[in-house]
């Protein structure tokens, strides 16, 4: 199933309505993933008001070929999950965005206030930040075209479709090393490909992948084409102080080079570690009272679907609770 959660024809196809900015909402939710849409269904069965602006309805889950260790479903598309979650939130009078995006958030005497990029503003009680991360990306040619056919960003997701097969696991952090974990005890054989001249992952990691037989470093070295025909099948690879370039036969790629937090927009607005990440308590409760945030922004550990799905709840339940001490 293909669905294009991009197109602006979604909205009107889906029944959803669009937010109206003479309503005062009892929650906006911001971010359209797991964590999002999972808010988005704990507060409608509340029955309190709910408005979602989501401008990638699924978030990077529907950039995930297969999801098998999401509990209770043996096997799901990333594409189709997200229908999932889609017409669960058809059964409620849901109000939705997806022509906008949020470009900042203020506090105007009890309420807060949303502003969108086309000059909308929007008022509610209580707000839900889910606006998850983006996968830092190489900027290559053969990297987009070939994302979710034999490019991958997730390790832990994708590696079992990697068995007995050959890899290329890029990046130098504990992000890179743990994937090379995942990907050695199943691949044929994995090369590990950093443009510096060591790793910077912790020390216990690098020992740890050091014991793979099948395991090969690639050091000074980067990626400067992916090329393939369905699937990924070749890159070349370029060392960094000779300038020499060679093409190594793969079966997929993985890219362990960092997440950026979706965070701009806050504009310094909420607190934030050092990783940009959104600090909340065990209530996702946010520096700033009656906001909240759940889901990969967020600097609760591990970034896997079922706990921003999980997060995406406890953030809808105390902002449900914040909301019922207001009236």
């Amino acid at each position: 199933m293909d669905l294009n959660f991009s197109n602006s024809n979604f909205l009107v196809s889906s029944g959803f309505t669009k937010p109206s900015s003479e309503k005062l909402y009892d929650v906006i939710i911001v971010g359209g993933g797991p964590a999002g849409f999972t808010a988005a269904l704990y507060c409608l069965r509340k029955g309190i008001s709910v408005a979602v602006i989501a401008k990638d309805f699924g978030g990077k889950v529907t950039d995930t070929h297969l999801i098998e260790n999401f509990t209770g479903i043996l096997s799901v598309s990333g594409n189709e999950f997200a229908n999932t979650l889609k017409k669960q939130l058809l059964q409620f009078p849901l109000e939705m965005e997806n022509d906008s995006s949020v470009v900042s958030i203020s506090i105007s005497e009890k309420n807060k206030i949303v502003e969108l990029n086309d000059g909308r503003i929007l008022k509610t009680k209580s707000i839900i930040i889910a606006t998850g991360t983006v996968n830092r990306r190489l900027g290559i040619s053969g990297e987009a075209e070939f994302s979710g056919n034999g490019v991958s960003y997730c390790a832990i997701c994708d590696a079992p479709f990697f068995k007995n097969k050959k890899v290329i696991v890029v990046g130098g952090g504990n992000s890179a090393a743990d994937a090379v974990n995942d990907l050695a005890k199943i691949a044929e054989h994995v090369t590990l490909v950093h443009y510096r001249d060591k790793l910077r992952a912790d020390k216990v990691l690098v020992d740890k992948i050091k014991g793979y037989s099948n395991l090969a470093f690639l050091f000074n070295h980067r990626l400067v084409q992916i090329n393939g025909k369905n699937n990924v099948e070749e890159v070349l690879v370029e060392n960094i102080e000779t300038g020499n370039k060679s093409e190594i036969k793969t079966d997929g790629i993985f890219i362990e080079i960092g997440l950026i937090p979706n965070t701009d927009f806050l504009s310094r607005f909420l607190e934030l570690n050092s990783a940009k990440e959104i600090i909340v308590d065990a209530h996702a409760q946010t520096s700033v009272q009656g906001i909240f945030a759940a889901g990969d922004v967020t600097n609760v550990p591990f970034k896997q679907i079922v706990i921003a799905a999980g997060e995406g709840a406890k953030a809808a339940l105390s902002a449900c609770e914040y909301i019922s001490k207001l009236n």
